[in-house]
């Protein structure tokens, strides 16, 4: 600790209310952010003569000055302490990567609503359904639905323009509304069992199916009849499968931390309408030895501050910090209970979870030593030096690669791996401009020359290391941008596809006019490289069609006299892009608003 910090003098003139507390450095750089409902007490709890955690009391002896901020409630410290955590990253607060969005399922609110897959914010045009842990599970509960209760699934767009049903209805995976072959009445009814299938009430859906499988067999509507039968056999079916429902519907949220050989993991399992959806193992950064309690509470507080708050949930730990529930109920407006499971159900759902902790720590102790054995295999062929290996000793990888279709909406990629995994939150891409299309060394060029202009400028991290996607010519275009940077002295290698671009017969290209080598298939820096450049290419290729069609949406639109970018933009949200515009008819055309018929047939004209 500074010997001119006397916490003493600090706990003696700091308030009981609640806040929030950053503990700094002598170079003034923020060591924690904690949050308190009484910042005397929790401060002070920092002081004592002998603390429990090494890594805290590592922070706390360099500590020089305490600064805090007082707020309302200790829910508003909460929101606080957040942000404070995502700009600073301090060094000593437990970490978890943000998932800003878990998918949903929704059902919409059109005359014959959707059932989708979705992923973002939430508004009063649907109903949401979730969230769930993974966009697997939303999509087998979508072909689930799809089965027993034929929804449509199809955009807007698409919907509106059909005549004839599509495949999925000759699959029975959709009642055709599209065509009109099924009452607005009947398919409101699906649509209602499909929500309260959704909201875990199987059995009143299946006392409703088998009601109107009798009556269908009194009307001697046997088809009509058989349908429902096979609706029911597929709901029994999938009780019987989930082995771990829940009769009462619950929503709730299953959170474990287990700790295996200085790994740490949460696992988070989601239970939605009773049905348990799978979970999702969470591995934290800056946890040293926290205890698994400690990280478990670090969780919640993170995760439940951008998610939904369920009814209930489950822990495996009693958690050290009491206020917790308090703190969650605060922010869900309601009561949340949070404690150990009692019944049996409950149970089980905190064992599996656990079990499947550990087995994803396990997972990831393979996945580094894997990495590792890797990087490590790089290292020594590049003989790269450790003040090459990037911040705290981290190899940071950079990768750029070019895409476009002869020449057209060309898009460059810089993808990064460090810490052995890539980082995808610090991937970049560059639309490029003024060069010859079709030009690979000038496209390369610029990307490098704008990647690299903030690392000169101290705006960005240096790469220990450049990966060029490419033979000699992107190579040496890429090392020229460099050299004109006064950046010629970090290490780049050329990867260019072997003959047929089978993987394993890359060829490595030195800048620097080395010999270029070619190593054997199953050479472990080999498979790191492989791996680095096809996530570059993937990236830049998911770019370059992004940026070709949002080009083909309009470019022929905006070559016809009266059409601007209002007009265009109703056109594209009525018919869905331009292929459906050109399959519009005139007095499709001139349905849309501010579309007069005149304008409506120069339209159809130029595109046809």
């Amino acid at each position: 600790m500074d010997e001119t910090f006397d916490p003493k003098n600090l706990l003696a003139t700091l308030t009981d209310l609640p806040g929030v507390y950053r503990m700094i450095d002598a170079q003034g750089k923020v060591l924690y952010v904690g949050k308190a409902k009484n910042l005397r007490k929790r401060v002070a709890s920092y002081f004592r003569d002998h603390h429990p955690s090494p890594r805290i009391a590592l922070m706390v002896a360099q500590i020089a000055q305490v600064e805090t901020t007082v707020t309302r409630s200790e829910a508003e410290a909460l929101l606080l302490e957040n942000n404070l955590i995502k700009r600073l990253a301090p060094r000593y607060n437990i970490l978890f990567r943000d998932d800003k969005s878990y998918p949903y399922i929704v059902i919409s609110h059109d005359p014959y609503p959707r059932l989708a897959f979705y992923r973002g914010a939430t508004s009063r045009d649907a109903d949401y359904f979730g969230p769930y842990p993974s966009s697997t599970a939303v999509r087998e509960s979508v072909a689930l639905l799809q089965r027993m209760f034929r929804l449509r699934t199809c955009e807007n767009s698409v919907f509106g323009n059909r005549s004839r049903p599509c495949l999925l209805y000759q699959i029975k995976r959709c009642s055709g509304a599209c065509a009109g072959l099924i009452e607005p009445q009947a398919y409101a009814q699906d649509v209602q069992m499909a929500s309260m299938f959704l909201q875990g009430r199987q059995q009143e859906i299946i006392a409703r199916l088998s009601a109107a499988m009798d009556r269908a067999a009194a009307e001697l509507a046997f088809e009509q009849a058989a349908v429902y039968r096979d609706r029911i056999l597929s709901l029994r079916r999938v009780q019987d499968k989930q082995y771990v429902e829940s009769a009462r519907g619950e929503d709730v949220d299953v959170l474990v931390a287990v700790e295996d050989g200085g790994l740490r993991c949460v696992n988070l399992a989601m239970v939605r309408g009773g049905r348990h959806l799978g979970d999702k193992p969470r591995f934290p950064s800056n946890a040293g030895d926290s205890a698994p309690a400690e990280v478990l509470t670090a969780f919640l507080f993170q995760h439940y501050l951008t998610h939904p708050i369920p009814a209930r949930i489950f822990v495996n730990l009693a958690l050290p910090d009491g206020e917790a529930a308090e703190t969650l109920a605060e922010l869900a407006g309601r009561p949340v209970p949070l404690a150990e499971p009692r019944l049996t159900l409950h149970k089980v759902w905190v064992d599996m979870a656990e079990q499947n902790g550990r087995l994803a720590i396990a997972a990831r102790r393979g996945q580094l030593a894997r990495q590792e054995t890797r990087l490590e295999a790089l290292r020594e062929l590049l003989n790269l030096e450790p003040d090459e290996r990037g911040e705290g000793g981290e190899t940071r990888i950079e990768c750029f690669d070019i895409s476009h279709t002869q020449g057209e909406s060309t898009v460059a990629s810089c993808v990064v791996y460090q810490g052995n995994g890539m980082r995808k939150s610090e991937y970049r891409r560059f639309n490029i401009r003024d060069v010859r299309p079709g030009d690979d060394y000038a496209a390369m060029r610029q990307a490098v020359t704008r990647r690299y202009e903030k690392v000169v400028s101290g705006e960005s991290l240096s790469p220990s290391l450049i990966l060029i996607d490419g033979g000699k010519g992107q190579v040496g275009a890429a090392a020229s941008a460099l050299e004109e940077l006064g950046l010629s002295h970090l290490p780049m290698l050329g990867v260019a596809k072997g003959e047929g671009r089978k993987p394993g017969l890359e060829t490595l290209i030195f800048p620097d006019g080395r010999e270029s080598v070619q190593l054997p298939a199953e050479h472990p820096a080999l498979h790191l490289i492989q791996e680095i450049r096809d996530e570059a290419h993937r990236f830049a290729v998911s770019g370059h069609r992004l940026r070709r069609g949002k080009t083909r949406k309009t470019s022929r639109l905006e070559d016809i006299d009266g059409v601007g970018p209002r007009r265009r933009k109703a056109l594209i949200a009525r018919f869905g892009g331009l292929q459906g515009i050109a399959s519009a008819g005139v007095d499709q055309l001139s349905a849309v608003p501010g579309i007069s018929r005149e304008l409506a047939e120069k339209i159809h004209a130029a595109l046809h």
